[in-house]
């Protein structure tokens, strides 16, 4: 067993995170993200009538966080964008937007 000190774990080239995992998801753009989930809403009505209630919560959820100054629910909306995941077929609106939502708030 060798009693050798590495020293600097990321080596000479300073590569490494320095013993800290940082994550920072920017705040995505709120407005940019209520017209993206009122699109999503549009696209639902007209092919998956009976997943609209999922964007009404998406939306719903974004309104309350610019009413109330606070984050989203991300539980809740996540919720709502998996169930429409699940739903939606490939090459659609809705999947697009999904994915667009999902993107945005790092989820």
């Amino acid at each position: 067993m060798s009693t050798y000190n590495f020293g600097n774990v990321n080596g000479p080239a300073n590569f490494g995170d320095h013993g800290r995992i940082e994550i920072d998801h920017q705040n995505p753009d709120l407005p940019a993200l209520m017209d993206c989930a009122d699109r999503l809403s549009e696209a639902l009505h007209a092919e998956y009538p009976g997943l609209v209630r999922n964007g009404e919560v998406i939306q719903g959820e974004l309104a309350q966080s610019a009413e109330d100054g606070l984050p989203p629910n991300r539980g809740r909306i996540r919720t709502a964008l998996e169930n429409i995941a699940i739903g939606a077929s490939a090459g659609t609106a809705s999947l697009a937007f999904t994915r667009q939502l999902l993107t945005a708030l790092g989820l």
